[in-house]
């Protein structure tokens, strides 16, 4: 009995120190996770744009229309955001670009494939109801070349082969130019019914509330 109590003691000690070099680890996971500002944290509204750089693909040119009508409705699913329309103020801005599998591909941009509009959106909670523009005047006029108007146009353009999800902070006159304080790349990520970048974006929020309630 003392023997078998002396290896039980013995074995105790041993992973005691392996316990606590977990914890640490842990800790340490924690601490290098990174977290979402804490204006994200307070968001409630969020304006959802085409990226200004994204052109439609030929073979589908309602693609990025689609697909920012896809976080709209998950975003609404969700409840913690109410999408706003444009010339409305927004804590965030959410720029979406489709992918189309290939590093360059034939897009159209320009004309009334831009144009957004007046759309009946079924939801979890409701029907939204509303009308706006492709991509926001005063987000992207920075930086952007050539003229807004004209008709639409042909060219090869060179992006990520991957849709994209951008989040931005709302709080300036032109969101779109600063760094996305979030970002999500992964095939077919804003495609319905999952749109498994607000997925990601929900759960990288509830991760750094949890963070938040951690500090001291």
């Amino acid at each position: 009995m003392p023997a078998r109590l002396s290896w039980f003691l013995l074995l105790t000690l041993l992973a005691s120190p392996l316990n606590a070099k977990d914890k640490d680890k842990d800790k340490d996971k924690d601490k290098k996770r990174p977290s979402l500002p804490e204006l994200v944290l307070r968001a409630r509204t969020v304006l959802v744009v085409i990226h200004p750089d994204a052109g439609e693909p030929l073979h589908h040119p309602t693609a990025n229309a689609t697909a920012r009508e896809n976080v709209e409705r998950a975003l609404m699913n969700w409840g913690r955001l109410q999408p706003v329309l444009d010339g409305q103020e927004a804590d965030l801005v959410i720029a979406v670009r489709t992918g189309t599998g290939r590093m360059m591909s034939p897009t159209v941009k320009g004309g009334p494939i831009d144009t957004r509009p007046t759309v009946m959106q079924p939801t979890d909670t409701g029907i939204r109801i509303g009308a706006q523009q492709g991509h926001a005047p005063p987000l992207n006029d920075p930086g952007m070349s050539g003229p807004r108007g004209g008709g639409p146009r042909i060219s090869n353009e060179v992006g990520p082969s991957e849709d994209s999800f951008e989040v931005y902070l709302g709080t300036s006159q032109y969101p779109l130019d600063s760094s996305p304080v979030w970002r999500y790349v992964a095939k077919d990520c804003l495609r319905a019914p999952v749109v498994s970048a607000v997925e990601q974006f929900r759960k990288a929020v509830a991760e750094s509330e949890k963070v938040q309630q951690k500090k001291p």
